[in-house]
């Protein structure tokens, strides 16, 4: 009776050991948790103190066939100037070696925009305003005219020598460097981002814009047509597509900001003079659509403000940006 009673404790323990095991085999394995990548702007760091460069390139009607560079601009500004023509400033920051031109000379109010984006001005030639200007504020430029400095000349459309001239962000890069030239920046950046997207579809005012005709005030007409597809807008100069020279893809862009400003002749009858102090109003286009905005700049050298008409902020979509100046006197197309 006795090993009859061991024998059955035996077995409830050999039993409980059992359940014991079996309770630890099944628990359940804890959750890791999940790490989620936080969304950044691509087109520009936003947090980096690289300084920009800011550079002149011709937009005449017999060299836009060779331009190239533009697509890695992140903001390109194009200019009314004498002539019946347009002229580009394009902004690099942070981007890898490549070629840009042709390059151009510069206009005083291209300054008003280079210096709000506290950016190397990079031209070749100047207006004597231009001179004056860049001189007396002691700005940073570089200036092919004065030699030395990071260009060359290519010609193989036998072009006349003021559409021939190039450099490259490398040469810039190397010229910066052994000049002691500042190159990071306190500024920030002029245009701000909405990383999650604009609808400007949701946007009360808003109008669809598949095409944009921009026409100069002479011989130049920029044109836009909307790529469903891609979201993209494509870039046409007097019809034709605009496209690198290089690449032989046509340029385009995310964002288009049309800033209508008015302008003069400035003291000598010749050049340009473009009011870009004060206030104005123009239209914020991405996606397939357009909405009025107003503009606002305080001085030469403050950032142009961007605001919808209920005084918020304009923020941009992800990627580049063509600002538009645009006189008063020319119509403005959008379908």
């Amino acid at each position: 009776m006795k090993k009859l009673c061991i024998l059955i404790l035996l077995i409830f323990i050999c039993i409980g050991c059992g359940k014991k095991e079996e309770i630890a085999t099944h628990q359940e394995p804890i959750e890791q948790e999940k790490v989620v990548e936080e969304k950044k702007i691509e087109i520009v760091d936003v947090n980096s103190k690289t300084r920009p460069y800011a550079v002149v390139i011709n937009n005449s009607t017999v060299a836009v066939k060779v331009q190239t560079g533009l697509q890695q601009a992140y903001i390109v500004y194009e200019f009314p100037v004498e002539g019946g023509l347009t002229r580009l400033m394009a902004l690099y920051k942070d981007v890898p070696d490549f070629t840009i031109g042709t390059i151009r000379s510069s206009r005083h109010n291209f300054l008003d925009y280079a210096m709000e984006h506290d950016a190397i001005f990079v031209h070749y030639g100047w207006s004597h305003y231009a001179e004056d200007d860049e001189r007396n504020i002691k700005y940073d430029y570089i200036n092919g005219t004065l030699g030395g400095g990071p260009f060359w000349r290519e010609n193989p459309e036998s072009l006349a020598t003021e559409h021939t001239a190039y450099t490259s962000i490398g040469k810039i890069n190397d010229y910066v460097s052994r000049k002691g030239l500042r190159n990071t920046s306190e500024q920030g950046l002029v245009l701000n981002y909405d990383v999650n997207g604009v609808d400007l579809q949701a946007k009360e005012g808003n109008a669809v814009a598949n095409k944009v005709i921009i026409p100069s005030n002479g011989s130049v007409n920029t044109t836009y047509e909307y790529d469903q597809e891609n979201k993209v807008y494509k870039r046409f100069v007097n019809g034709n597509p605009n496209t690198d020279y290089y690449t032989k893809e046509q340029f385009t862009t995310k964002n288009i900001i049309v800033q209508k400003i008015n302008t003069k002749m400035a003291s000598d009858n010749y050049y340009w003079d473009l009011e870009t102090v004060g206030s104005g109003n123009g239209y914020y286009i991405t996606n397939g659509y357009a909405i009025p905005i107003t503009w606002q700049k305080t001085s030469r050298e403050a950032k142009t403000k961007y605001t919808y008409l209920d005084g918020t902020e304009v923020l941009l979509n992800d990627g580049n940006t063509y600002v538009q100046l645009q006189s008063t006197s020319q119509d403005l197309e959008i379908n």
